[in-house]
Parts: structure tokens; sequence; C-alpha cells
């Protein structure tokens, strides 16, 4: 099964709405670096990021050499990404972020990429979300912070 992993972008947009079910429901097997969970966890001691449950969330462990790989990448992407892609290139997969550096990078290596933008939609076509729900969330990722490329889900070809 292809790995599914998350950067702290998009785990911290579903926080602000404190909805990080959305996500386990759009992406049952997402996992996540431990650099995303500890990125995650310093975000809500500072108060930035609201505290969630993300005990489902697997924390996916890197090879040795994986490792090398991210810290050869972090003057590239931030530790959480630069894991992700690591990883992502030794094992194949999808990467979740809202990462701008590190989207440009995973599409350079060859990574399958969404983002938040794309696990809405995901909602979307399976029916878990109203199109005036995703919507709503979207709006309120938007107040909270989140710099989207759309104002609707209306604006892209989600069914």
């Amino acid at each position: 099964m292809p790995v599914v992993l998350a950067d702290t972008t998009v785990l911290n947009n579903f926080a602000q709405v404190r909805r990080p079910d959305l996500l386990r429901e759009a992406f049952a097997d997402l996992s996540a670096p431990m650099e995303v969970r500890e990125e995650l966890a310093v975000g809500e001691l500072k108060g930035v990021v609201p505290v969630c449950d993300w005990s489902w969330l697997d924390v996916i462990e890197p090879t040795d050499a994986e490792r090398s790989h991210a810290s050869k990448l972090k003057s590239d992407a931030g530790a959480g990404e630069a894991a992700c892609i690591a990883i992502l290139v030794a094992r194949g997969g999808l990467l979740l972020t809202d990462d701008g550096p590190a989207r440009h990078l995973a599409i350079a290596l060859g990574i399958e990429l969404s983002g938040t933008i794309g696990a809405l939609a995901k909602l979307l076509r399976r029916k878990v979300l109203s199109l005036e729900e995703a919507d709503a969330l979207l709006h309120e990722m938007i107040a909270r912070g989140y710099r989207s490329p759309i104002q609707s889900l209306r604006e892209i070809a989600y069914s």
C-alpha cells in the first residue's frame, strides 16, 4: 500500500478548524514522520495550533538512508517537509503539503502531491462534506491564516 504522508501545514489547517477527523476520513492510512509531529506539538505548546486528538495519526519511522537524505534536503525545506520528501523518494506515495518550497522540491523529485484543497475536494467527492460545508471550513481556515489559492471549492473540478 502506498505511503500517504502529511506535513505540518496540512495538519495545522485541519487543526485550526478542529476537524483532524476529516483528514482521517479522506486518508485512512495517513502518517507523518516524527519531525512533523514535533512541529505540531511545538505549535500546540505555543498556543498557535489548537490541541487536537492526533492519536490515530501513525508516526512513520525513517530508515538511516532516509534520515541522511532528509538532512541534505533541509537547505531547501523545513525539517518536517524534508523528512516527508526523503521517505517518499525512497518508498513512493503521496505527500500532503501546502508549503510552496516543499511542493516545488517534491515535483522536481517526482513525488505525487495534494494538500488542504485536495483533501477537501476528496471529502466532497466522497460526499462526506457538502460544498457549503467544505467552503465554510475553507473560509475558516483562511481566516485563521491559510493562504488558499482559491476562495471556494466551486473553483475546481472536484467531481
